[in-house]
């Protein structure tokens, strides 16, 4: 079967030659190239990996590698989402709760996940609603802190 780095790289290696528009007709190159999956697992694999669609010709799309985005510019990204989007930020205990404007959150959550800050363990989102659960009580500051520095 192989293991799941052998599995990511055959992806990666699959996508680059082909144009892949499904998460299925991924999973089938893959069981060609000897990986019994299924669609979830490729689904996590799409995740992890960040692969995103692109448009190709006749109003189609296919996976790809994504841009490789420096830190700088996430944490521009990030400094903008926020200014635009963040309606209001609270905490308690070790759970920090973002609101904003409707339809926001996921990507404002996406680049909280790809800022790999070390205080964060993770992220939840929604439509309008982030969940941030840190490590420990006394890191909500340093975030809190963090946050508005990006704020103002």
């Amino acid at each position: 079967m192989g293991t799941k780095a052998s599995r990511q790289k055959m992806i990666q290696k699959i996508i680059e030659k082909d144009e892949i528009s499904t998460q299925f007709d991924l999973a089938e190159q893959l069981k060609k190239h000897g990986f019994n999956v299924t669609q979830a697992t490729v689904s996590r694999d799409i995740k992890e990996i960040g692969l995103i669609k692109i448009p190709i010709e006749g109003n189609l799309s296919k996976y790809s590698m994504p841009v490789n985005i420096s830190m700088g510019n996430i944490a521009e990204r990030m400094r903008r989402m926020f200014m635009d989007n963040a309606v209001s930020i609270n905490s308690a205990e070790n759970i920090i709760v973002i609101k904003t404007l409707p339809g926001t959150a996921q990507g404002l959550a996406a680049c909280l996940d790809q800022s790999n800050w070390p205080e964060i363990i993770g992220t939840i989102a929604g439509d309008d609603t982030i969940m941030l659960v840190i490590k420990e009580k006394n890191l909500v500051d340093s975030i809190m802190k963090k946050f508005d520095t990006l704020i103002n």
